[in-house]
């Protein structure tokens, strides 16, 4: 995938295989535009593609992970970096315009994070408000800093969580309090989120690069195609019922149980040692 600075932010590959997205405009709380959210998609289809990259990290930069769409500079904010995507009408100019863009574009990008294979980390760390929450929940997993700040909050504005926070949040929290959080405008800190089950973990600020890029190597090193197959699995059982669930991982189990990394697997296991994965991956660098 190409790394570099981008519409609102930069990309970076660390070893091994992790991309590292970080919002880069701070003096705006890296609030989001549609030219953001179209380099966004497109780096993410990268991610996807490209062998070289196994885990995908967000993060902001300052103290905003994302404070959602830039309200005042949504249409011509100037922000540096090299386009991946040549400009559009900004579109959300009638209500036929807002349907079209919010699923053409702002609600494609949490698509795509919940479409890719490999597993994605946010490593939030401060404020992330109603887009930002949203990408955030979108992720596998969440690391917060203990200043972090989330919620949606749309209700302030007399906006809706349009981007599918509502779905997100009655995944993780359920009906009952996803209804007090957005009907009650709430903003969380880190240690609340957590107690929500909204964030996975919370760190110290200063430790959160270090942790996440720690879990992320962890994630980087496991087995791949069993990895990726079994994130696919789990989302699809939230939405299938017991018989589905069962049929679907075992067409799955029929291509892990025959790959590289399980005959390794079961050797490590034997040979009692740490298993080396992904050896298939080594292979097309």
């Amino acid at each position: 995938m190409e790394t570099g600075k981008f519409t609102g932010f930069d990309v970076s590959l660390e070893e091994p295989g992790i991309a590292w997205i970080q919002f880069n405009s701070p003096e705006r709380l890296n609030g989001m535009t549609t030219a953001i959210k179209r380099d966004l998609i497109e780096t993410l289809t990268q991610a996807q593609l490209d062998n070289a990259v196994r885990v995908v990290v967000f993060t902001g930069t300052g103290r905003a992970f994302c404070a959602g769409d830039d309200l005042k500079a949504y249409r011509g904010a100037e922000l540096g970096g090299e386009p991946l995507a040549r400009p559009i009408p900004p579109g959300h100019d009638s209500g036929i315009g807002t349907y079209d863009g919010l699923r053409i574009i702002s609600q494609k990008v949490n698509t795509a994070i919940r479409d890719l294979d490999k597993l994605s980390i946010a490593a939030i760390n401060g404020i992330a408000i109603q887009t930002g929450f949203s990408l955030a929940l979108a992720c596998d997993f969440r690391i917060a800093a203990k200043s972090a700040r989330v919620g949606s909050a749309t209700l302030r504005f007399g906006l809706l969580p349009d981007e599918g926070g509502q779905y997100l949040l009655v995944q993780l929290m359920g009906v009952a309090r996803t209804m007090d959080f957005l009907m009650r405008k709430k903003i969380v800190g880190a240690d609340e989120a957590l107690a929500l089950g909204l964030v996975h973990e919370v760190v110290d600020d200063a430790a959160l690069k270090d942790s996440a890029l720690a879990f992320a190597r962890e994630l980087a090193n496991g087995p791949q195609v069993s990895m990726r197959l079994l994130k696919r699995s789990v989302y699809n059982a939230a939405e299938l019922s017991w018989e589905q669930s069962l049929d679907e991982i075992a067409a799955k189990t029929a291509i892990s149980d025959h790959h590289p990394d399980a005959r390794e697997g079961v050797a490590a296991f034997r040979e009692k040692r740490a298993a080396q994965f992904n050896a298939w991956l080594e292979k097309k660098k």
